[in-house]
């Protein structure tokens, strides 16, 4: 039996001595039917049907990819904190108590979230260590360097690291303040390209998604345009006509994104083992992040949604265009 006439029982007189709750049931019932009979649609035309969900499943790859992608990026530019890090260079003759109440003064604001302090001593012994100098150093006279306070922001970003710094610079043991910040917000700035790039693209796959679906459920109804002829001269209304085509485009839908989940996961486990390879040269450690649950749901409820508008767009220009034909 044809998928437009799956489901089709009783009519007229009958119809009518169904109850309401019965006949809410009979509803679903029909819909999951007809919904069962479409899926096997696919499953009898197996070239088609996998033919359009393997450019499905490659149009949505690419956005969610470019998703991912943007995502890790803005990872690895979150691990960068440390990089909005104001020094504070303590003015030369300034007393421990001073430079003591300053650091709990400033552990006090609320818009800084840590506080460091680096002796003169300090910073001298770190110097003769990384340099290398560490002999020479001793023939000096007096530590030229500093004491420093080092002040990590709670907001991170440009703007509001800068503020702060400014108004840091202005404590009356302070010397002056360095930030920088600068190749950060260079950073920040890529990052947002990065997902306006990727928004158009994205735009531009799904549209032809919309069109890949539309084209494919066009043909299906026009091989079942004698079916639908004789459907409408039994009495068939166009709403029942167009919803097997409307599932149809619902399970390209499913079946595209489930292939694009299964190619991105593909491509995180194939990249992973090459990354881990570079970090271990550096003695560090970074983990591609995949695509959380909600993530997944929403590649797939989208993918339903674009089978389902891309059906529902043929279904009304073509089967509304098709009636019989006298003999």
């Amino acid at each position: 039996m044809s998928i437009l006439f799956s489901g089709r029982v009783g009519s007229g007189a009958a119809e009518r001595k169904i109850g309401l709750s019965r006949r809410f049931v009979m509803f679903w019932v029909n819909h999951v039917r007809q919904a069962l009979f479409s899926l096997g649609e696919l499953w009898r035309t197996p070239s088609a049907s996998i033919l359009t969900i393997g450019v499905l499943g490659v149009s949505l790859t690419l956005p969610a990819t470019l998703h991912l992608m943007v995502k890790n990026v803005q990872q690895v530019s979150d691990s960068f904190t440390q990089a909005a890090e104001i020094s504070l260079f303590i003015k030369d003759g300034s007393s421990e108590a001073q430079i003591s109440s300053l650091q709990k003064i400033l552990q006090a604001d609320n818009d800084i979230a840590r506080v460091t302090y680096i002796s003169k001593q300090q910073a001298l012994d770190e110097f003769a260590q990384v340099s290398g100098f560490g002999p020479a150093l001793t023939y000096l006279n007096e530590n030229p360097l500093p004491d420093v306070l080092l002040v990590l922001p709670k907001n991170t970003g440009a703007d509001s690291a800068r503020q702060l710094l400014n108004r840091l610079s202005k404590e009356r043991i302070v010397e002056f303040g360095k930030l920088d910040i600068d190749w950060l917000a260079r950073l920040d700035a890529i990052i947002s390209l990065l997902r306006q790039s990727v928004l158009v693209i994205a735009v531009l796959l799904l549209g032809a998604v919309l069109l890949i679906i539309g084209n494919t459920i066009r043909l299906s109804i026009m091989n079942k345009k004698d079916e639908i002829e004789v459907m409408k001269l039994v009495g068939a209304t166009d709403a029942f006509i167009q919803r097997p085509f409307l599932y149809s485009g619902i399970w390209y839908g499913v079946f595209g994104g489930l292939l694009a989940f299964l190619i991105v996961e593909a491509m995180l486990w194939w990249l992973q083992g090459a990354i881990v390879s570079v970090t271990s040269l550096y003695d560090g450690e970074f983990s591609l992040m995949a695509l959380s649950l909600m993530e997944f749901i929403s590649l797939m409820v989208l993918a339903m949604l674009l089978g389902l508008s891309g059906s529902y767009l043929s279904v009304r220009r073509h089967i509304t265009a098709i009636e019989p034909t006298g003999p």
